[in-house]
């Protein structure tokens, strides 16, 4: 079961209802006028219909529906990528105003009518006179052969969507290729220019650090060498002799005093660390020399650095990266370029859609003639003697994601006509008809879970009336099934029975609807039957033809 519950208030002609609907087949009648195709424009609206001011009940301020579904599982991945959180009743609910301003929710989620309608996809197919939605429709004709074929179309594509991005690159760059001759040109100058200065990574850091050194070698070495002699001269002055007697001083009385000892160890310690200092600065003078040629070449290659830091506007230090950075566009460049590279691989990606493609129309090719047969069989029980339904299946007129092929239901209602597009030669009647021969033959394979009928039994009568209430019977097994008729013989074949009424006062009208059972319910086949007036005889009747039915042969 798909839809549950239906609950309208101010809406056209009625004030409040609360409906419960069950599984099955499900009849709705009433007299001319009462109304009983309200309930079946509550749904459009319900699933994204234009909203209209004229839906509110006269004297009201808004109209409110709302109706309960069972989710279908396969909607998980819809809710997800809605944002809408998936509970246990599908709960859906508009609103309009006076103002003409229309408001809608899913699970207390807002929702456009865009979201309205694709969801209604799911959940609704609405066949009638007037709202009978997919025989025309190209995606949907193609998507009941689908069905038939039991073929799939991701596979498709997704290698449709491979092959599609591969085109566009091989365009791309075909439309590119003096721009990108130019960049490329560009970045190989300025790689040749870098390339030049071969700068390695943390180099800079090191030069610099190198020149200064260099460049203060002089200064260096007089202050090392003023150092050394401060520390000791040739003439035994300096600190670590004055050091080393102020050590033999304390020495000598360390014995009396403990303090002398400790302050010896001090002097001892300062004396050695003076020692290594002038050890340390000996032999940076005997190994540093000016080296004035090793500092012009430094000159020369810091002044490299600067100038072509500054002709590209970046931190010395950065120049390393760039050029590595460059490399890499040129290399993305001559990718992009790569025109033969990106033929071949357009090419496979086409050979592996095109080869998909022809397998799944070879499918729909053996699919075809036995739907053909199975609706054509159908038609002839509806009405329909000697028509014919025909699959027609045509080279598209480009590939496509679902495939190369058109797909068109084509129909001859009546012995001998050429068959032609449904929308052209069927009348509103005949659409119905057919639409049901389609669905009692599709019916295991299509995705909407409940099937409304809108006087599909126009312009038929007696046997073939009788027919069309065993079709929706058995049609009722697989799906939910609500139909709109006049007929009795259709009614009398329902597994449940809604008699939709009109009230009228000296004020208002209004209508309502209820569900008919035992007696209620005879009574109503019979005014169906045989008008207001009921007579024992199409009482009798009425209990007759509402006997339990054999099934559909």
């Amino acid at each position: 079961m798909a839809l549950k519950r239906i609950a309208l208030r101010d809406f056209v002609i009625v004030q409040s209802l609360d409906l419960d609907l069950q599984g099955g087949f499900t009849a709705l009648t009433g007299e001319t006028g009462a109304g009983k195709s309200i309930l079946i424009d509550a749904l459009q609206l319900l699933l994204g219909a234009r909203a209209e001011t004229g839906v509110i009940r006269e004297g009201a301020e808004r109209a409110e529906l709302a109706a309960e579904f069972d989710p279908p599982a396969r909607l998980d991945g819809w809710f997800e990528d809605a944002g809408i959180e998936r509970e246990d009743v599908l709960l859906i609910r508009r609103t309009i105003d006076t103002q003409g301003k229309s408001r809608a929710w899913i699970n207390g989620s807002p929702v456009t009518a865009t979201q309205l309608r694709a969801l209604g996809e799911h959940l609704l197919d609405i066949h009638g006179q007037h709202a009978w939605q997919s025989l025309t429709r190209q995606d949907s004709v193609r998507g009941l052969l689908d069905a038939y074929a039991g073929v799939q179309t991701q596979a498709l594509a997704a290698l449709w969507t491979d092959w599609r991005e591969k085109l566009r690159a091989l365009d791309h760059a075909r439309a590119a290729q003096d721009s990108l001759q130019r960049e490329r040109e560009r970045l190989q100058w300025q790689i040749g220019e870098l390339q030049k200065l071969s700068p390695r990574a943390d180099e800079w850091e090191e030069l610099n650090a190198l020149h200064a050194k260099l460049s203060n070698a002089q200064s260096l070495l007089d202050n090392a060498q003023e150092a050394a002699l401060a520390l000791e001269d040739d003439d035994g002055n300096g600190a670590i002799p004055r050091l080393s007697q102020a050590q033999n001083l304390l020495q000598s009385y360390e014995h009396v005093d403990d303090s002398f000892r400790s302050m010896n160890e001090v002097l001892g310690n300062s004396l050695a660390q003076a020692q290594d200092v002038l050890r340390s600065l000996q032999g940076f003078l005997r190994h540093t020399e000016l080296e004035p040629e090793r500092l012009a070449e430094l000159d020369a290659r810091l002044s490299q650095w600067i100038s072509l830091a500054r002709r590209y506007k970046r931190p010395p230090e950065d120049l390393p990266g760039l050029l590595e950075g460059w490399r890499s566009e040129l290399h993305a460049l001559d990718s992009a370029a790569d025109i033969e590279s990106l033929a071949d691989a357009e090419a496979d990606s086409r050979a592996a859609y095109e080869k998909a493609a022809r397998a799944l129309t070879q499918k729909r090719s053996r699919a075809a003639p036995r739907l053909e047969s199975s609706v054509t069989q159908a038609m002839q029980n509806l009405g329909m003697a000697g028509g014919r339904f025909v699959v027609l299946l045509e080279p598209a007129t480009e590939p496509a994601a679902h495939g190369m092929d058109q797909v068109s239901f084509l129909v001859g209602s009546h012995p001998g006509m050429t068959p032609r597009p449904i929308g052209k030669v069927a009348s509103g009647g005949e659409l119905s008809r057919i639409s049901l021969a389609i669905s009692v033959t599709t019916s295991e394979l299509g995705e909407a879970p409940t099937l409304i009928f809108d006087e599909v039994d126009s312009g038929v009568g007696g046997a073939v009336a009788e027919t069309v209430g065993r079709l929706m019977q058995q049609l009722g097994r697989a799906r939910q099934v609500l139909t709109v008729t006049h007929l009795p013989q259709v009614a009398a074949c329902a597994d449940h029975h809604l008699v939709v009424a009109k009230h009228k006062t000296a004020r208002s009208t209004s209508s309502s609807v209820h569900a008919a059972r035992g007696d209620a319910r005879v009574q109503e086949i019979a005014r169906m039957l045989g008008g207001e007036k009921l007579s024992a005889a199409t009482l009798a009747h009425a209990r007759e033809m509402l006997e339990p039915a054999h099934p559909v042969q």
